[in-house]
């Protein structure tokens, strides 16, 4: 799959994303750093991704094990303070609903947190190549 990132002006910092087979989404950044705030910044979908997955990750392990979970709350809180300094810090809360003991939310809380972006996240080596794109027509 790809994701294309275009400008929607050239005044603005507002991006569309375009992924296939979706609607557009779009980004913006802070207004402190000049952008509009029409959408939500870079970070937010990186923070986002997280608590999807979590969310995801813990409904597929009720589902599989027949566990009553009706819904699941996901808050997802940042500390960027020290992000240039290499510190960039999560705080994630989870809500599950549903008639379920306390031995099972601890089970879901483990098995969330064992969600493919954590793990990218915080076990994995992430390489990005970054590189011109050829000039279309040329």
């Amino acid at each position: 799959m790809t994701i294309t990132v275009i400008s929607v002006d050239d005044h603005s910092l507002r991006q569309r994303i375009d992924i296939e087979d979706f609607d557009d989404l779009f980004a913006d950044a802070p207004a402190i750093v000049g952008g509009d705030e029409s959408a939500p910044d870079p970070h937010d979908y990186f923070d986002m991704a997280l608590g999807a997955c979590k969310a995801i990750t813990a409904r597929m392990y009720a589902r599989r094990k027949d566990w009553p979970l009706e819904a699941v709350r996901v808050e997802v809180s940042r500390d960027d303070r020290e992000e240039r300094h290499g510190r960039y810090t999560l705080e994630v809360s989870l809500t599950f609903e549903g008639d379920l003991d306390d031995a099972q939310r601890t089970r879901l809380l483990e098995i969330a947190d064992r969600c493919p972006i954590h793990r990218l996240m915080t076990d994995a080596t992430v390489a990005i190549t970054s590189r011109l794109a050829t000039a279309s027509g040329a």
